[in-house]
C-alpha cells in the first residue's frame, strides 16, 4: 500500500517545525520531507537534514527540469520539494509530511490531490510577535515584515482540512497525532491496510 501525504503550514512563529518535529520523534513511521533552500544556512543546521543547501543556479535548474512537486519564494529565498523523493517514500508505504507554506500547499492539493493539509494558527497576533522575537535572530524591520506577511499567510486557513491553534504546544501536539491518526483510519486507508481480513469477513 501506499502511504499518506501530509501537508503542514503555518506563518513564521506560529511553531509549525517545533510540532513537526516532536511529531515526527514521537510517530517513527512518519518521515519528514528535506526540502532544497537556496537561503544560507542558520547556526546549528544541517545540510541534507534541514535542508539542502543549494545555490540560485542549481535551484533553478532544478525547477526548469520539474523536478519539484512544489517550489515557492518567501522572504527572497527559494523553497522546493523534490518530486521523487516524496513518491518514491510514499510508493514504499511511508507516510510523509512536508512543512511548506500555503503557497506550496496549493502546487501540492494540485499536484497531489490525495493529500491532507494541515494550517497551525498562533493563539493571537501579539504572541506570534513574541514567538518571531523570542528567536533573537531578526531585527525590528524583518520582525515588521514578517507579521505583515503573516496576516496574509493566515488569510489562506480556508484552503486547508484541519486548523490547529498552537497556544498549549503539547495540546497542539496531541491535536497534530490525532489528524495524523484519523487519516490512517479513513475508508480509502484502511481499504488497503485491512484487504485480507475485509476479504474474510466478507466470504
Amino acid at each position: 500500500m501506499s502511504g499518506s501525504l501530509f501537508i503542514v503550514a503555518a506563518p513564521s512563529g506560529a511553531g509549525k517545525t517545533s510540532l513537526v518535529n516532536a511529531l515526527v520523534n514521537k510517530q517513527t513511521e512518519v518521515r519528514l520531507s528535506v526540502s532544497h533552500t537556496t537561503r544560507s544556512a542558520r547556526e546549528g543546521e544541517v545540510d541534507g537534514k534541514d535542508y539542502f543547501f543549494v545555490s540560485q543556479d542549481e535551484f533553478a535548474q532544478m525547477r526548469d527540469d520539474c523536478a519539484f512537486l512544489e517550489s515557492a519564494t518567501v522572504f527572497d529565498n527559494s523553497y522546493g520539494t523534490s518530486s521523487d523523493s516524496v513518491l518514491s517514500q510514499l510508493k514504499q508505504g511511508r507516510d510523509v509530511i512536508l512543512e511548506i507554506d500555503w503557497q506550496g500547499a496549493q502546487q501540492v492539493r494540485q499536484n497531489y490531490p490525495d493529500s491532507t493539509s494541515i494550517f497551525i494558527l498562533p493563539p493571537s497576533k501579539s504572541a506570534l510577535e513574541q514567538r518571531l522575537r523570542g528567536r533573537g535572530q531578526d531585527n525590528d524591520e524583518i520582525i515588521a515584515r514578517r507579521m505583515q506577511d503573516a496576516e496574509n499567510e493566515m488569510s489562506h486557513y480556508v484552503e486547508f482540512d484541519y486548523l490547529i491553534v498552537n497556544d498549549d504546544f503539547d495540546i497542539a501536539l496531541d491535536d497534530l497525532i490525532a489528524v495524523i491518526s484519523a487519516r490512517r483510519h479513513s475508508l480509502n486507508v484502511q481499504k488497503q491496510v485491512q484487504a485480507d481480513l475485509l476479504i474474510e469477513l466478507l466470504a
